[in-house]
């Protein structure tokens, strides 16, 4: 559980890097699951938007009581995974990922989502760990953000640079099982990798039943490029991901899940 300390610092800043650490046993998983995935869909080596329509087999991760536990102190006793996503950062081919606010790309209202992030890798300044910039979530709005399909981004709208300033900025170093939990409004991005180590970092993305999911902003939202090497079938599962409740009920009455574990 997440100290009363530690859950005011995530109010205040909009993160926090919990004293918990997945198992050896987990990260091997984790690593040997990527690697089979990255096998079978080589066009997602660097970045996948969408792990669990591709393979369920990355659900287990999300089935940690911990991590629901700290989850549920944040976003109550009712909510849902929504996403799961990679970030993997190959030594020297990491893209960048461009500043930005999660909410400006999610299609849940109102908007409102703790994202798990888990360092498969140590997560360091020189391989592209995370930054991010403490309060900016405070205010609980979307800032100006701009279009940017310059090659080597993750994302390609990113924060106007006169929203934020980039010197308040901090960098979430962490070693290989660590994991932050930050807010839908912190801005934050990171560097391209150009170090010899990889920097694996894994999504879970959780949002309270309070919030419908609505399906058709995420259809205006998604990519239609399709990803080299994904046939339209998997294309179409990854731009609709399923929905998981994973403790309480459905609060606003309008999901549907996919499955539930609560």
């Amino acid at each position: 559980m997440l100290t009363n300390e530690e859950l005011a610092r995530y109010h205040e800043d909009g993160f926090v890097i919990p004293d918990y650490r997945l198992s050896n046993t987990t990260l091997v998983k984790i690593r040997v699951m990527h690697r089979r995935f990255i096998e079978r869909y080589p066009a997602f080596s660097d970045y996948c938007p969408a792990l669990l329509p591709l393979e369920p087999g990355f659900l287990e991760v999300a089935q940690d009581e911990i991590i629901l536990d700290m989850v549920g102190q944040i976003l109550g006793e009712n909510f849902a995974l929504w996403n799961s996503s990679f970030f993997a950062k190959p030594a020297k081919v990491g893209s960048r990922t461009p500043w930005h606010q999660d909410g400006k790309y999610w299609a849940m209202r109102p908007l409102a989502t703790c994202t798990v992030w888990m360092a498969i890798d140590d997560a360091t300044p020189r391989n592209g760990c995370l930054r991010v910039i403490p309060g900016s979530h405070r205010e609980k709005s979307l800032r100006r953000h701009e279009v940017n399909n310059t090659p080597g981004l993750a994302l390609n709208e990113e924060l106007a640079p006169k929203e934020f300033e980039e010197s308040d900025a901090v960098d979430m170093v962490m070693k290989a099982g660590q994991m932050s939990l930050h807010d839908v409004y912190l801005v934050h991005g990171s560097e391209p990798n150009g170090s010899d180590q990889p920097r694996r970092g894994m999504t879970l993305r959780f949002m309270p039943t309070t919030s419908f999911y609505d399906r058709e902003i995420e259809e205006e939202r998604n990519a239609s490029d399709p990803y080299p090497g994904i046939d339209a079938a998997e294309l179409k599962k990854i731009h609709r991901p399923p929905l998981y409740l994973m403790r309480g009920v459905d609060v606003c009455g309008r999901n549907s899940f996919e499955g539930s574990f609560s």
